[in-house]
């Protein structure tokens, strides 16, 4: 079956994990992702957090499936022919660069646009226009100024950023959809476009419930929060709310058997009202369903700390495994807290796709995250990341059209680092 897309050439001068995000997915897709890296080097990422001596980090192989590399040295003049080339040829290039690093390249959006029109400038930056916009941003930092960890963690407590990567990865999925988007807008307008996301954007974005309810605080406080039953003020501002669910139905994490030696033996569990008389049932307690001060939301909200210790003497009981089946027996929404030692063992991942065990030539096999999103007539196939260099001759021949003897002299020039034997025809 062909890819979705399938085609579609894709000039990745992206690193670390924002930009790699954003064009493994594209490669998932079936684009032919050609990541122009440099001589010697590479991506920064195949060196960090090295777990094995010499042989690519599971932090690039895992960000950098289907790809292919061409080592390029694009400060050599022949180096500099080969880019351009690329430029003609492709029709997205994506690059996650610090603030103004394109430019001194000589790749302006003028000048882009001016050699190939239809082509696609697809950026990440920390910041969009403002005060901040020339400041180099990470994960963290993303997490920071996007509202994330400042609602994050718990009321008394410092702010906490999470584990998922929401700054780098969650923006390269804002970038990747943005792409396509403007691959669709090309096949009737036949021009490109460029394409910017930043990561406090893409942050904001993911919290939009806690902008939400900043909003909400100036009619008065915010009644689903546990401080609100525990009898604390709200000031101006959003406050940190522990494990409270941001969707208005009051949820928490609770303890499960094993929880003294097992820090993962704890379940989520949400009151949603519609399972309420099914809830007092299951634990045992119920004249709760017809109770003035536990029958509605309303009359349970100043009550949580009660009802969520009641519910957890339950929990405690059981297994968070037991408790996840029994309450799924009544539709009473909750879930397990997964270790990733569980989820990298939950054979049904691996039969989805979810989870995918890779060969590679060095490391050997590897299990990582496979597509995440399921297209049916295209389904997605994880094929291992690139050697550094590793497609650099078959890129000039097949890509570019250059002759045996153009290949040599690019060779010999240094553009691709150290000379290299280029294969007769």
């Amino acid at each position: 079956m062909n890819k979705a897309l399938e085609g579609v050439k894709i000039l990745d001068f992206t690193h670390v994990q924002s930009g790699p995000t954003c064009t493994q997915l594209l490669a998932w897709f079936g684009a032919d992702v050609i990541k122009v890296e440099r001589p010697g080097a590479g991506d920064a990422t195949r060196q960090q957090l090295q777990d094995l001596p010499g042989v690519d980090s599971l932090y690039f192989t895992m960000l950098n499936h289907n790809k292919r590399s061409i080592a390029l040295d694009t400060k050599n003049p022949k180096g500099v022919e080969v880019l351009w080339r690329l430029v003609s040829e492709c029709d997205v290039l994506v690059e996650n660069f610090a603030p103004g690093a394109l430019a001194r390249m000589g790749l302006t959006w003028e000048k882009i646009h001016a050699v190939n029109p239809r082509m696609i400038l697809a950026s990440v930056k920390g910041f969009g226009p403002g005060p901040y916009e020339d400041c180099k941003v990470y994960e963290n930092v993303a997490q920071c100024v996007g509202g994330a960890a400042s609602t994050t963690g718990f009321r008394t407590d410092i702010p906490m950023v999470s584990g998922a990567q929401i700054g780098d990865s969650g923006t390269g999925l804002h970038l990747a959809l943005g792409i396509v988007t403007a691959l669709y807008h090309r096949t009737h307008s036949g021009l490109g476009q460029r394409v910017d996301c930043a990561m406090q954007d893409g942050v904001l974005n993911l919290c939009r419930v806690k902008l939400r309810d900043q909003q909400r605080l100036a009619h008065g406080p915010l009644k689903e929060y546990s401080q609100y039953g525990e009898g604390f003020p709200f000031g101006d501002t959003v406050p940190r709310a522990g494990n409270d669910s941001g969707g208005g139905q009051p949820g928490r994490i609770l303890k499960c058997k094993g929880w003294e030696t097992d820090p993962n033996a704890y379940i989520y569990f949400i009151t949603q009202n519609t399972a309420w008389e099914k809830i007092c049932d299951v634990i045992g307690e119920p004249t709760w369903k017809t109770h003035a001060d536990y029958a509605t939301p309303k009359a349970r909200l100043p009550h949580l700390n009660e009802i969520f210790t009641r519910i957890e003497a339950w929990t405690m009981a059981k297994t968070k495994f037991e408790a996840m089946e029994i309450l799924n027996g009544f539709d009473i929404p909750c879930g397990p807290i997964l270790s990733m030692k569980e989820i990298a063992e939950d054979e049904s991942l691996r039969r989805s796709g979810t989870l995918v065990e890779v060969d590679h030539p060095t490391r050997g096999r590897y299990l990582t995250v496979g597509n995440p999103i399921k297209l049916s007539a295209s389904p997605a196939e994880v094929t291992r990341s690139p050697l550094l260099g590793e497609h650099t001759e078959e890129i000039l021949r097949d890509v570019l059209g250059y002759s045996e003897s153009e290949r040599v002299k690019i060779a010999e020039s240094g553009a691709l680092g150290a000379v290299q034997r280029i294969a007769a025809e």
